[in-house]
């Protein structure tokens, strides 16, 4: 990155939803990364992360991770790192999935859900899931490199009807903006 204009460094989604009502099964909700090479930027994922993992280069992990929804505010982080990933890198998808352990849950079957993408104090995106309501997962966020090397956010909240394992293959097959 040779310019001047560095684009987006250290960035934070974050995740919130309420806890099921008593005597429910949990929601379990999770935040999902994947990443794309330049040469293929909407090929197959290079690398995804999720819960139960972090890049190879420790530049995207999970900082907090809820399987309840319990706690205050947001109660799931993942930190991406974009300002230290490798240049072979043009492209990362972030979604977030809904587990169908116990029958279909949408978005909106939960309650208090959210999510907040943020570069240090600024607010990059906040969002309800209002409009991907029917959906069980959804991305939220895309970030790419310009010309300069510098990467730029894109908000992106389009819904999809996939449990995680699909959802994370499919997140970012095709252009979403």
């Amino acid at each position: 990155m040779s310019s001047g204009n560095k684009g987006l460094g250290k960035v934070e989604v974050r995740l919130k939803w309420d806890p099921s009502p008593l005597r429910q099964p949990p929601h379990h909700l999770d935040i999902i990364a994947a990443t794309y090479s330049a040469e293929a930027p909407y090929g197959p994922p290079v690398y995804i992360v999720h819960y139960d993992s972090r890049s190879p280069d420790g530049t995207i992990n999970m900082s907090r991770h809820s399987r309840t929804g319990q706690g205050l505010g947001y109660v799931e982080a993942m930190t991406l790192e974009l300002d230290r990933l490798a240049s072979s890198f043009a492209r990362v998808v972030v979604g977030v999935a809904i587990h169908q352990n116990c029958g279909p849950k949408t978005f909106g079957d939960l309650s208090n859900a959210g999510v907040l993408v943020v570069e240090g104090y600024k607010e990059l995106l906040k969002d309800d899931f209002a409009q991907i309501a029917g959906s069980t997962a959804g991305t939220v966020a895309e970030f790419t490199r310009d010309d300069s090397g510098a990467w730029e956010f894109h908000g992106v909240v389009r819904g999809f009807d996939s449990d995680p394992v699909a959802f994370s293959v499919e997140m970012g097959s095709a252009p979403l903006f």
